[in-house]
């Protein structure tokens, strides 16, 4: 395979398990190992946060953390693995201890909570586990 455009962007675990259900659901059958990178890449994105977001909602995210100055790769990986606590924050987000208040890191959590509800019934369950 050759690479055409390295720099051309970096896809959301949201983006690839659109376009590998795409794949799956396109009316020939895929033989060998597309078949199976295909099967294999749709069972461990079933298991991730992506099955439950949608382009708006991730597009919305996305343009909420705009006033942080994160870069493209924090905000990726605030996308891909939704933070509950700000201690994932810390380890998402480079030097944000230096970066970023504590009301930030709180309203970074909330922006994540508002756009992605499934984070807020994840910190509900985790708070019941701790009682």
């Amino acid at each position: 395979m050759e690479i055409i455009n390295s720099n051309s962007a970096t896809l959301s675990n949201y983006e690839v398990f659109v376009h590998v259900q795409k794949i799956k659901a396109a009316k020939r059958k895929h033989q060998g190992q597309l078949a199976t990178i295909t099967y294999e890449t749709l069972r461990y994105l079933e298991d991730t946060p992506c099955k439950h977001q949608n382009a708006k909602n991730v597009l919305d995210c996305l343009k909420a953390l705009d006033p942080f100055n994160l870069n493209k790769s924090e905000k990726l990986m605030l996308i891909n693995t939704p933070p509950t606590t700000p201690l994932e924050i810390q380890l998402m987000i480079e030097e944000s201890e230096e970066r970023l208040t504590e009301e930030q890191v709180s309203k970074i959590l909330e922006i994540i909570t508002e756009h992605f509800p499934f984070v807020a019934k994840q910190i509900k369950v985790e708070e019941e586990q701790l009682e």
